[in-house]
């Protein structure tokens, strides 16, 4: 080995070190914990607004109804830490439910007729492995035939949508499996059984990022790729793992989404994915890749969420909670390209 060679690799090693580090210098704290002021703030014009928004009910609701997307961000906050992006998952969360209960509910018996292949408990798995299988194309198509992974995943959110269209005939699905309104409605210890299992993901995610060496390696491959594969990291096979977990994660917010609602039909995620984004930019999870925490991601949801309870009780229209989410997005980017001095790409 010759002594350039030597000190190349040395220099990518470094350069990987430090992104790896860099997930979690003194200012990622800053960042984790920019977002509690502005949460107190917005309890407290709750409050003002109406006493009932303090009210357990109304934080449970709020929390039941913050899963679906909390997973869904978790999924994509993975991804973009990785230096990638999947718009894909907004169809991914509407596709794998449908076509889950298509093959396993009977043949007749209801106004969607399924192909009754297997038992209903078969529903949890062949949902998470339809999200897999999404990831999977999109993991091939982006490092194996070298495709631009925008145009793919958006080609792919608008290909799944049209084929959960083609399956379920454009109709809303009632009949659901008991697995399925389970982890939808039921409660554990007077929480929803899906904001338990949103926190251990989130739990189980934090842990992987923060200690588990190929966690962490994640955000030397979102810094600099180039970097990271000289200091022996295999790039390309852990970014086709996470869009794989991705979509699976995708594929089980579509499960909890279905069962809160008590149904599934080929509208359920829509424009899902950009409040996906908007809680994520908000988060402190930097579009270019490498920077950014989940914790961070979580508190991004819950702001989204505030702001849209705080808008819901001062009687503000739908379509008006949309700019405001709109005008959140834009004000996150601006004061993330000024407070890390790098431009968005």
């Amino acid at each position: 080995m010759s002594e350039a060679t030597t000190m190349s690799e040395a220099a990518g090693t470094g350069t990987a070190t430090a992104a790896v580090r860099g997930g979690w210098s003194r200012t990622r704290w800053l960042r984790e914990f920019s977002l509690i002021p502005a949460m107190a703030l917005l309890v407290l014009i709750g409050f003002i607004e109406s006493p009932d928004f303090l009210t357990g009910d109304n934080f449970l609701a709020m929390l039941q109804q913050s899963t679906e997307l909390s997973v869904l961000v978790l999924a994509e906050a993975v991804i973009l830490i990785g230096g990638r992006m999947d718009l894909s998952l907004e169809s991914t969360v509407t596709l794998a439910p449908v076509v889950a209960l298509w093959l396993v509910l009977p043949t007749s018996g209801s106004r969607f007729n399924g192909l009754g292949f297997g038992a209903e408990w078969l529903a949890i798995p062949i949902c998470l492995l339809v999200g897999a299988a999404v990831g999977a194309v999109n993991g091939f198509l982006i490092l194996k035939m070298n495709l631009n992974g925008f145009v793919v995943t958006l080609g792919m959110l608008t290909m799944l949508h049209g084929l959960v269209i083609v399956i379920d005939g454009g109709q809303t699905i009632f009949t659901l499996p008991s697995s399925f309104a389970y982890l939808g409605r039921h409660d554990w210890l007077g929480l929803p059984v899906s904001v338990w299992v949103c926190g251990l993901l989130f739990a189980v995610g934090i842990a992987a990022l923060g200690w588990y060496r190929h966690g962490r390696a994640l955000y030397a491959i979102g810094g600099n790729p180039a970097a990271a594969k000289a200091a022996g990291i295999r790039v390309e096979r852990t970014i086709w793992i996470v869009l794989i977990i991705g979509s699976v994660l995708a594929a089980f917010a579509g499960m909890l989404y279905t069962g809160r609602l008590g149904s599934a039909s080929a509208s359920s995620g829509t424009g899902k994915i950009f409040e996906v984004f908007a809680a994520t930019v908000i988060g402190g999870v930097s579009m270019n890749g490498g920077r950014g925490s989940l914790f961070g991601a979580l508190t991004g949801v819950l702001t989204l969420k505030l702001i849209e309870n705080v808008l819901t009780f001062g009687h503000v229209s739908a379509d008006k909670i949309e700019f405001f989410n709109g005008v959140v997005i834009l004000v996150a980017l601006i004061v993330s390209r000024y407070t890390s001095g790098a431009a968005q790409d």
